[in-house]
């Protein structure tokens, strides 16, 4: 078995043609005083996956100050290796996934993502692969669809990162687990923020 956390995870979608957001690594404090504010800084730890539960994840910073104190916080947690620092996007949270199941095969996913996840479990899922009219079907079963479309979310945009990961899933049958939380979806398109993938080889 093979897990690419954030950071790997993130350039293998972007090498597939996904929108990933802009970010970088960093291992040292000193190299904070060149960011632009306001960003994400995530922590990145051996043996770590999810880093939020363990308040590893800190939003909104918008300075060198905060973004320093950040980067102290996050370095005593344990297997600490440095930061990924993302910039900082607004917009609603959905999680797309993939995993490989004994009954089905290849099944995906779409919901409410972020926290709303474990809140809601509002989610829909279909064997792949799926075309766009499935992916619209999709997107319409979960409740969350509703806020979507009062918020004017660009659907296309979803749609698209769906029948991508569908693709994505024919293409590398040894995925075992493929989760994409959050993608965030504004009016104007959908950026992966976070991504995290376990290959069965």
């Amino acid at each position: 078995m093979k897990i690419l956390r954030e950071k790997e995870a993130e350039n293998f979608l972007e090498k597939e043609g996904f929108k990933v957001v802009k970010r970088k690594f960093l291992k040292k404090k000193s190299e904070l005083k060149h960011l632009i504010f306001p960003v994400v800084m995530k922590l990145s730890a051996k043996g770590v996956i999810h880093k939020a539960r363990i308040g590893g994840v800190i939003t909104n910073i918008k300075c060198l100050n905060d973004a320093e104190k950040a980067f102290d916080k996050l370095s005593l947690i344990k297997g600490f290796e440095g930061v990924l620092i993302q910039e900082m996007i607004k917009g609603e949270e959905l999680i797309l996934g993939l995993k490989h199941t004994p009954e089905f095969g290849m099944a995906i996913m779409v919901g409410a993502g972020g926290r709303k996840v474990e809140e809601r479990k509002d989610v829909s899922f279909r064997v792949i692969p799926i075309n766009k009219k499935e992916a619209e079907h999709m997107i319409k079963e979960i409740s969350f669809y509703k806020e979507l479309k009062r918020k004017k979310i660009n659907f296309n945009s979803l749609i698209k990162n769906i029948l991508k990961l569908s693709n994505l899933g024919q293409k590398y049958p040894s995925i075992a687990e493929f989760d994409i939380n959050p993608l965030m979806i504004t009016r104007k398109e959908a950026v992966i923020v976070d991504a995290r993938v376990i290959f069965n080889r």
